[in-house]
């Protein structure tokens, strides 16, 4: 059973491969809103993954965030998810999310994860080769 209310917070610092002028999403050298959300959905990924069964994944569905305060290379930065919800069938789960750096809130939002079976999910992926 997915317990509402379980935290995963990840951290890391800032570096230039980090950066939005790094990955092209903006000229600057700050820590990039790619990297913020990449940040999100790993956070998300690690709370849900402990009640997931042997087989099973899960797979970003939706992404709703904001990045409102720019942080330097070298400061440390660090992004929470919480599960706020499940669906009916236990197959969709919500989450809040939210980025800090060292001088405080840089940006928030929503994410929803979706639980798949691994080999079924690829499978259908792959067949996408095949015409």
């Amino acid at each position: 059973m997915i317990l509402i209310g379980t935290k995963c917070q990840l951290t890391q610092t800032v570096t230039e491969e980090l950066t939005a002028a790094a990955v092209g999403s903006g000229a600057l050298p700050v820590f990039g809103t790619p990297f913020m959300a990449a940040m999100m959905e790993n956070a998300a990924m690690t709370a849900l993954q402990n009640f997931l069964e042997e087989g099973q994944g899960s797979v970003g569905t939706h992404l709703d965030i904001s990045h409102n305060a720019p942080s330097p290379i070298g400061m440390q930065v660090w992004a929470e998810a919480e599960i706020t919800g499940v669906s009916e069938n236990g197959r969709m789960v919500d989450f809040k999310v939210s980025a800090w750096d060292e001088r405080g809130p840089i940006g928030a939002g929503t994410h929803t994860r979706a639980i798949i079976k691994n080999e079924k999910f690829l499978a259908k992926c792959n067949a996408k080769l095949e015409g």
